[in-house]
């Protein structure tokens, strides 16, 4: 197990509904990192941005996108976190499509979460199918439960287990400015309520209807404290390292999760 565990975490400016230049524009932003990483986190739709149009741009599950995000992985050595739309057969043969977040490794194998809740104020509930698994998957020891966006405001849904089972909750969002505050105040319950670090990674720009985000990306720790953040407003990349006998310190030391309902 990696006692350390450095993420590097891209604010991006997502050019709408352009996949191509938004590949390009990742690669450009993770080729100056200067250090090895281990994790690459992209915001939500880094592909096309949160359009009424996700739907009609899904890709199939192993399409150029996640082509793209294997090149990144094989690269780096890093495992590469990020969400696009993607088309499925269901059970009855009908075509539906997922906000999936996706987690690929170096070697490209991969694993992916559905977003559990699809945000009912704009077009994408009606466009996307809600996923209905929470998940947890490991990655050089460590231990990440995957979330997208929306997701943030419903705790019961991220709830750690008794005992934890799982050290890094990790966001991919496209989270407007207006409710900047929200997100970073829910970033930091999540963290202290979980005893879990907590990764935000948000969208910078405007998007094609107009919406402006602000950004606020921030690797916060288990007591609720900023560790790393991207400035807002800015494109950018910021790195944070973890540390697993800090938490794990923490977690013995104020056992929280054994009085948990």
């Amino acid at each position: 197990m990696n006692k350390e565990l450095t993420i590097a975490y891209y604010q991006q400016d997502i050019v709408w509904e352009n996949p191509l230049a938004n590949h390009q524009r990742v690669e450009a932003a993770f080729a100056n990192l200067g250090q090895p990483v281990d994790v690459l986190v992209v915001p939500e739709t880094f592909t096309t941005g949160f359009s009424d149009n996700m739907a009609a741009m899904a890709e199939a599950p192993e399409g150029p996108t996640y082509h793209f995000a294997c090149r990144m992985a094989k690269q780096y050595d890093a495992l590469f976190v990020g969400t696009w739309t993607v088309k499925v057969a269901n059970a009855q043969g009908r075509t539906v499509v997922y906000n999936r977040l996706h987690w690929v490794r170096p070697d490209g194998s991969y694993g992916f979460y559905d977003k559990g809740h699809t945000f009912r104020v704009s077009s994408e509930a009606s466009q996307l199918q809600r996923g209905n698994q929470r998940a947890v998957f490991e990655w050089r020891g460590w231990h990440f439960k995957p979330a997208v966006c929306y997701d943030l405001r419903f705790p019961k849904w991220l709830r750690n287990g008794n005992p934890p089972d799982y050290d890094v909750l990790v966001f991919c969002a496209n989270w407007p400015a207006s409710r900047a505050e929200a997100w970073d105040t829910l970033l930091k319950a999540r963290a202290i309520e979980n005893q879990a670090y907590v990764v935000g990674v948000n969208r910078v720009g405007e998007d094609g209807v107009g919406i402006p985000y602000s950004g606020h990306s921030a690797a916060i720790d288990f007591k609720g404290k900023v560790m790393t953040a991207c400035p807002p407003q800015s494109e950018s990349v910021a790195l944070a390292t973890l540390n697993i006998d800090h938490l794990q310190g923490f977690r013995q030391r104020w056992p929280f999760y054994l009085d948990a309902d």
